[in-house]
């Protein structure tokens, strides 16, 4: 091991014990404020259905905006559930699990195989050599230029808005989160297996009382627009122009956390249909606080206080971000990118160029004093 490396790792461990100590009191859970919490989450959800159902009767106009609603309670249910597999919403275990299946159930998650493939993107969430689970497919420049114009055209359609916001968030929960991965151990795939036969049980009945269409249009409206503002979530809180990406020789764990997460500052209803999760510095830092004490995490220290906010409406910008750049450290446009392999393209010209004229000019010398010699002779 290097000395810089050796330096960089003593470094992590000094930050690592100044910021365990800040977090420590945030971690402990709150039995009271976790259960209010599924009471006007999951309450809130099945009153929402009951209202559907009534306003039908009067019409789809009155039904349509409560099922939007219900797509935002979604969200926050997924929050819950999120919370329970990094075992902090409750103290108990047992507890967490239950509470974290339900709420599979309504987000149409998994659990266990959810929390399997999450804490993986804890743990190589800004390692340059560790992505491709849990995350956003993103390419360094270097990459990009190097693939073939069948992967380039593939990264361009996977990272199209409509593909990545639309289309893809709808893929992800309706249909990839039905089957377990290859690598996934029995309780992660005895979670998709259960999780799946629950769905098709709420289905049943939800269909018997509004009608199989009825539900099914329902239903799609609400896991749209919970999925398409999900990814949206995730999207913003690791995909913004300085975010954070290293090597694993380089790579630092607070770092990652402070620099590769976002602080969201959503409006207060956005918040709370989110769960807090805007104040994801604080949760990479440490996922062992539940989202009811990010705020107060966050507020407690000029460490936390200090991180950039990334605003609503500044955070759509952020759509245009495309590929890594490893020299500018950043996120960068396709627009951009194209600007760099122009300059890069001027560059080598004329280098060429200037090489060309060195040959050209040597030439002329060597032609010269030829020409000098043979008169001399």
């Amino acid at each position: 091991m290097s000395e810089t490396s050796k330096s960089l790792k003593q470094k992590s461990r000094e930050k690592v014990a100044q910021w365990k100590k800040l977090v420590a009191e945030f971690q402990k859970s709150c039995p009271k404020k976790a259960s209010w919490q599924l009471v006007n989450t999951l309450g809130s959800y099945v009153a929402l259905w009951t209202l559907m159902y009534f306003a039908l009767k009067v019409s789809w106009w009155l039904a349509i905006p409560l099922a939007i609603v219900a797509g935002g309670i979604v969200i926050r249910a997924f929050i819950i559930l999120h919370d329970c597999g990094h075992g902090s919403f409750f103290k108990s275990k047992q507890a967490n699990d239950f509470w974290g299946a339900v709420c599979g159930f309504i987000t149409f998650t998994p659990y266990h195989h959810w929390r399997w493939e999450h804490s993986i993107h804890h743990a190589t969430s800004g390692d340059l050599d560790r992505r491709g689970v849990g995350d956003i497919w993103t390419m360094t420049v270097e990459e990009y230029k190097e693939s073939s114009k069948l992967l380039q055209f593939g990264y361009r359609l996977v990272r199209n808005p409509i593909v990545l916001f639309v289309i893809g968030p709808i893929y992800l929960f309706v249909l990839r989160e039905r089957f377990p991965q290859s690598r996934a151990g029995i309780q992660q795939r005895n979670s998709v297996y259960f999780t799946n036969i629950a769905l098709l049980c709420i289905a049943i009945a939800l269909s018997l009382t509004f009608g199989l269409w009825t539900y099914l249009i329902l239903q799609f409206i609400i896991i749209a627009v919970a999925s398409a503002s999900g990814v949206w979530l995730f999207y913003v809180q690791h995909q913004f122009e300085d975010a954070y990406w290293e090597n694993s020789e380089n790579w630092d764990y607070t770092e990652a956390a402070i620099k590769g997460s976002s602080f969201y500052k959503l409006p207060r209803v956005l918040q709370w249909f989110s769960g807090n999760i805007g104040f994801h510095h604080i949760h990479h830092l440490s996922p062992g606080i539940p989202n009811y004490n990010l705020e107060r995490c966050h507020h407690s220290d000029p460490m936390f206080k200090n991180v950039k906010p990334l605003t609503f409406f500044k955070s759509f910008k952020s759509m245009t971000y495309r590929l890594w750049d490893e020299a500018g450290k950043k996120l960068i446009t396709f627009q951009e990118f194209r600007n760099l392999r122009k300059e890069e393209i001027k560059t080598q010209k004329e280098e060429a160029e200037k090489a060309a004229r060195l040959r050209k000019e040597r030439a002329e010398e060597d032609v010269a004093v030829g020409r000098a010699h043979r008169d001399l002779m």
